[in-house]
């Protein structure tokens, strides 16, 4: 196991009801001035966004509402934020919505006191120096930036999408309310659940030695995920599965089952590319892209991939052909992700095999290397795309 730093100060509140004390969370951590930032018309028509607004109205808190976010959240919309929030002295963000909305929110933050364009720390051009102080309240169990640093959005013109990390735009506290998930539609939450597990797996596929405590870990949200998602798409309504879901959501991405080991992240890459082109779900781009990326990069540490088909997905190993077993368990994930809904492969999300060149170039590989489990270069994650563009008749 490496060294680490394990830094995650967000206070979670977490069961029914927890909406409502979303004003006195504000007030809690200094907020006195809100943009409530959230995303379709469904918090409206829900009442959440009402419950929401009545708890900042309750404890004498001003705010100014911006709604609009996308899947995907684009730039064009956090320049919006920024402004109002100079315009009206905004103090606080809170984020009522999913990962898009959160993200696009962490802009926001980000961009209130950086003199340049905000998309120049997208661009690695700069640090996050300072932000406001962000607080959540989650809709949908997936992205985990409900307890993360990080934040992904899409540059509109160009549809390029990048991330920032840092400990400065992760939530002061973060209100999950099972309940609020009960009425997502069932892709919606396959999506959601894909999103979990693979960022699981980001941690999972690791070239760090005895990291035993984080493997179990990962592994026991990885069944936590197989357990429950048949629940939660045969009956919505189901509390339990939900709550156990969205927890794991948050707990998947906080990095506590990722610290003291190296992690790959080069699907989400990959995928980043594919949603940013074809605007796809990000959950549905990963159901596609990182069995894909498995069965490339598997025979890196065949050893690794045999634990968790056996762990995990209950194959029997083949000690004269661990190759087998290692393929058995992407076959076993595949299976997974069709059985809840998810596409596997390029033509069911809407993307051509001809693009490739197209995402490699997005992807900037150029004649260096992607680091992670298996170092790629551009070979390698065109490579990739071909296979994620095979027919999967599963």
């Amino acid at each position: 196991m490496e060294n680490f730093n394990f830094y995650s100060p967000t206070e979670f509140v977490f069961g029914t009801e927890g909406e409502l004390k979303a004003g006195e969370m504000v007030k809690k951590y200094g907020g006195s001035r809100v943009l409530v930032h959230f995303g379709s018309n469904s918090a409206k028509k829900s009442g959440l966004l009402d419950r929401v607004c009545q708890s900042l109205e309750d404890e004498g808190l001003f705010y100014v509402l911006l709604g609009g976010v996308k899947p995907n959240p684009r730039d064009t919309l956090i320049y919006e934020g920024i402004e109002i929030c100079k315009n009206e002295n905004i103090d606080f963000i809170l984020s009522v919505g999913g990962g898009s909305c959160i993200d696009s929110s962490k802009g926001i933050a980000a961009g209130f006191y950086y003199e340049g364009d905000f998309w120049d720390m997208y661009l690695r051009k700069a640090d996050v120096k300072k932000a406001l102080p962000i607080g959540t309240v989650l809709t949908i169990a997936a992205a985990g930036s409900e307890g993360s640093g990080a934040s992904v959005v899409t540059k509109e013109d160009g549809m390029l999408k990048r991330d920032i990390v840092s400990d400065l735009v992760r939530p002061r506290f973060s209100i999950l309310n099972p309940e609020l998930t009960c009425t997502l539609p069932p892709y919606q939450t396959a999506c959601g659940i894909t999103d979990i597990m693979a960022h699981i797996f980001e941690r999972y596929f690791t070239n760090t030695l005895e990291v035993e405590v984080t493997d179990r870990l990962c592994e026991g949200l990885l069944l936590t995920m197989i357990k429950e998602a048949p629940r939660v798409i045969e009956n919505p309504n189901n509390y339990e599965a939900r709550a156990n879901i969205m927890w794991a959501g948050t707990v998947a991405h906080n990095d506590i089952v990722g610290v003291g080991r190296s992690q790959d992240w080069n699907s989400h890459g990959l995928e980043h590319e594919l949603s940013g082109l074809y605007d796809c779900a990000h959950g549905a781009g990963l159901a596609v892209i990182m069995p894909a990326w498995m069965e490339y990069v598997y025979k890196h540490n065949v050893m690794r991939f045999c634990q968790v088909a056996t762990r995990v997905w209950g194959v029997q190993m083949n000690f004269e052909n661990p190759e087998e077993t290692a393929l058995a368990g992407i076959r076993e994930f595949r299976k997974f992700l069709r059985s809840i809904g998810m596409p596997l492969d390029f033509e069911e999300i809407g993307a051509k095999a001809e693009d490739i060149p197209v995402l490699v170039e997005k992807l900037g590989v150029g004649d260096g290397v992607r680091g992670g489990f298996m170092p790629l270069n551009r070979e390698d994650v065109t490579n990739i795309y071909k296979l994620a563009a095979v027919k999967q008749n599963i």
